[in-house]
């Protein structure tokens, strides 16, 4: 609550997540990670953010959006390089797609990298980058074929203290207030050729597939925040006392909290039922395998699922739920970010229908 209220990045325990792995969940031990699979990530975010939402997007965002994009299509050199101090947690990473005019369409992309004496020099500013001022690495979209539309727009990486590459404005937010959420910003900055990540492209296109990986991390989130607003309701329900008894003895109660524990239970199915198949597809070594409706299926039910069962919490707390002396606000705060963010709630039914109906 401290930091929500201060808006604090919690720098102090970034280093108590490395130790942990938490912040190479999924990668290789040889290129510095855990060496789990999509299942304990999901189970790790969903943990973390039992207890705080923050703590776990920044998890999030580091580990299936950066470091995830660099390991998926980087070179055997990037992978070395950047891949290897980011899973050990030594450097944290961003990823940088939206932009104040390309939200939902994300192919809007104007942010802008042109080739020059040998490298790249990219003009532009991103928003709603997680991690943003904080991060030492960030991976970042850029348009380098205006023709082209979504396959004109590239991946580069750019480090921390790059001539042109700031961090901008910081947002403040309704929720998930210790996480950083800001602006980057892109004035002549000369990136290395080899610096360029995954063919020149096809950033787009592989920024979806990393959004399949993304969006089990929002899942895992808002399943935590869920799990940790149905807890404390039944806290308090067990406690409070109205007409001589426990408001648990309630009916009314009773339904609330069986209805509750029966979405999040369905709602955790759906996402482990993602990461097992993200997984199951590693290890056949399908790296084309996409599970974009599942992930999708997951995401949506999710997300929706964790502000239907926070909004029940501030409800069953009473007016106490409005108060911060009790963490249900805090869950109702931050769960609606997992109708929104890694693709909003109707992006989500549009992607699943294209699935269903066969449309790519």
């Amino acid at each position: 609550m401290e930091w929500d209220e201060a808006s604090q990045f919690p720098s102090e325990i970034i280093p108590k997540l490395a130790e942990m792995g938490f912040l190479g969940v999924i990668f290789p031990e040889e290129y510095g990670g855990a060496g789990m699979g999509y299942l304990e990530y999901a189970i790790i975010i969903e943990e973390l953010s039992r207890v705080d939402g923050s703590v776990g997007i920044i998890v999030a965002a580091h580990n299936s959006l950066c470091t995830n994009h660099i390991f998926k299509v980087g070179t055997e050199e990037q992978k070395r390089k950047y891949v290897v101090p980011l899973a050990q947690g030594k450097k944290l990473g961003c990823w940088s797609l939206t932009e104040p005019e390309a939200g939902s369409d994300a192919g809007g992309t104007c942010t802008l990298a042109v080739k020059k004496d040998g490298g790249w020099v990219i003009n532009g500013a991103k928003t709603f980058t997680t991690n943003g001022h904080h991060a030492d690495v960030c991976v970042a979209m850029a348009v380098t074929d205006i023709e082209k539309k979504h396959h004109g727009i590239s991946a580069f990486i750019i480090e921390k203290g790059t001539p042109g590459f700031r961090p901008g404005k910081k947002e403040s937010k309704l929720g998930m207030r210790a996480s950083d959420t800001s602006e980057v910003v892109f004035t002549d900055c000369r990136v290395p050729a080899e610096n360029l990540l995954g063919r020149d492209g096809e950033g787009f296109i592989n920024s979806l597939q990393i959004l399949d990986g993304g969006r089990i991390s929002i899942a895992s989130l808002g399943l935590g925040m869920a799990q940790g607003a149905y807890e404390c309701s039944v806290r308090y329900a067990k406690q409070r006392k109205q007409f001589g008894k426990t408001i648990s003895e309630f009916q009314a109660i009773q339904f609330k909290l069986a209805d509750m524990a029966t979405q999040i239970d369905a709602a955790r199915l759906l996402t482990y039922r993602a990461a097992w198949l993200a997984d199951r597809a590693i290890a056949a070594g399908d790296n084309d395998a996409r599970i974009t409706r599942e992930s999708s299926m997951a995401k949506l039910y999710a997300g929706e699922v964790a502000v239907r069962v926070a909004n029940e919490a501030v409800q069953i707390h009473g007016g106490y739920g409005f108060t911060k002396e009790y963490p249900a606000e805090k869950f109702y705060r931050d769960v609606k970010l997992c109708t929104i963010g890694e693709g909003t709630s109707e992006i989500q039914r549009l992607v699943i229908a294209r699935q269903l109906l066969g449309k790519q």
